[in-house]
């Protein structure tokens, strides 16, 4: 499973290396790879990558934009931290988007994404869960949460929900090793990408807040 679909880890048309760094940067600070307070080095990473040190300035511009990186003068650029308080905040927004966007993309998503949409859906559902790594399981779940928001066709809401699926999936890694399994959590995207892709928004926006209250539910259980 690639995050952000078909070729988000590697440069396609049209891509700039600026946004190559951000995507690469980006999925490896929500899924912790690049833990909180980590210290970020512009030229090893780009060295890392392949390429040029502004690219990955701008890059880092736009991570200090979504607070998942910060910066302080003569110190340096670091990973920010995971403040578990904010899970209430965080998911008092995500209750509200959330089904907002099930019930558009229901509604707005093309042949082509619906095809795409279905794809996702079984290949959840042929994935043998039990045996997958955890981590690679919320892959899944990143993977899912921006093709909902894709199909549902409003960049202003899909760019506030990626930044809140992001600081909600850093909260989930952070605790994740506490958890016996997301396997249940993953699953459950079976029945609403399904509902999305069959054009049926109520459903489609039930699943998904249900999907999002099961979530703090889970963490709060765990705390």
């Amino acid at each position: 499973m690639v995050l952000d679909g078909p070729g988000a880890g590697t440069q396609t048309p049209g891509t700039s290396l600026a946004e190559l760094a951000y995507r690469q940067l980006r999925d490896k600070l929500i899924m912790l790879e690049i833990r909180p307070g980590d210290p970020i080095n512009d030229g090893q990473i780009a060295a890392e990558l392949g390429i040029g040190r502004t690219p990955v300035r701008e890059a880092i511009k736009r991570l200090e934009g979504d607070h998942l990186l910060v910066s302080y003068p003569r110190r340096g650029t670091f990973a920010t931290g995971v403040d578990i308080t904010e899970l209430a905040d965080v998911s008092e927004i995500r209750e509200l988007l959330e089904p907002l966007a099930a019930r558009r993309a229901a509604r707005m998503a093309n042949d082509e994404l619906r095809r795409e949409i279905r794809d996702v859906a079984r290949e959840i559902g042929e994935l043998e869960a039990e045996r997958a790594d955890q981590r690679a399981l919320m892959r899944y779940d990143i993977t899912v949460h921006r093709l909902i928001y894709r199909a549902a066709a409003n960049p202003h809401l899909e760019d506030v929900l990626i930044r809140y699926d992001n600081l909600a999936t850093r909260i989930w890694c952070l605790v994740l090793d506490k958890m016996p399994s997301v396997t249940g959590h993953i699953t459950e995207h079976v029945e609403l990408l399904n509902a999305i892709a069959d054009g049926d928004g109520e459903k489609a926006a039930e699943l998904a807040l249900h999907h999002v209250t099961g979530f703090e539910q889970t963490i709060r259980n765990i705390l």
